[in-house]
């Protein structure tokens, strides 16, 4: 009687262990249409703070045997099982990052990491990169800025130039805050050059000009001057100033 009963549980378990295998399988693809967008909140998942980037390790067996399994638990089960899939930052659903490799999640992560001295949460994060270097809509570019995954050293550069004309970690918040897009222009072409004709042709410099780079950041992006003669790209253009 007792080895029939060994034999029914052995049966049991392993059929829950198919449905699970099944499962993770429905969740991998999941994955892949690009459902990571979703928070994986789980008290069955532990990150790797040190590394400072999402790498997820469920723990099921810590579960209660009869605990009903969530399909964010079995995702999360479906990661591990595949060695290809490495970092998992938890994206805005604004920011599409189906398409990224590695690499690119890892890079994001970081420059994700250059902007916490000023205490956004991850979301607005997102969206500051996004807006900054063409992964969320703004009507800053119009229609000329492309997609790309920002590069740490660009980020931190820029946000060390902006520090060097007096504007303390508060002021770069409330840049940030009303114009991220300020954080994808080009340093050298817009943001120095601009600063210098602000100083040399308005006679705008130190308190003045952080002032000035708080009411109207966006100016350090103009980059075209119609002159009263509207060539519709006036979100950039110096005849707003």
């Amino acid at each position: 009687m007792s080895g029939l009963l060994q034999l029914i549980s052995v049966l049991v378990l392993l059929s829950e262990m198919l449905w699970l295998m099944l499962e993770m399988n429905r969740a991998s693809i999941k994955y892949m249409l690009g459902m990571l967008g979703r928070s994986l909140g789980s008290p069955f998942l532990t990150f790797d703070t040190a590394a400072r980037t999402s790498r997820v390790t469920p723990d099921l067996v810590t579960a209660a045997p009869n605990a009903a399994v969530s399909e964010r638990e079995l995702l999360s089960s479906s990661i591990k099982c595949n060695p290809r899939i490495l970092y998992l930052p938890f994206f805005s659903k604004e920011v599409d990052s189906t398409t990224w490799s590695n690499e690119d999640r890892k890079t994001w992560e970081a420059c994700r990491e250059a902007l916490s001295a000023f205490n956004f949460n991850a979301e607005e994060k997102d969206k500051i990169l996004g807006k900054a270097f063409g992964n969320v809509h703004s009507p800053y570019w119009g229609e000329q800025r492309k997609q790309e995954v920002p590069k740490f050293e660009v980020v931190c550069e820029t946000l060390d130039y902006l520090r060097s004309l007096g504007l303390s970690d508060d002021d770069l918040f409330k840049l940030l805050k009303s114009s991220p897009e300020v954080l994808g222009c080009s340093l050298e072409h817009d943001l120095k050059t601009n600063v210098k004709i602000l100083e040399k042709d308005w006679g705008i410099k130190g308190k003045s000009l952080q002032k000035l780079l708080l009411r109207n950041p966006k100016a350090l992006g103009y980059n075209v001057d119609c002159k009263g003669d509207c060539i519709a790209q006036c979100t950039r253009c110096w005849a707003r100033f």
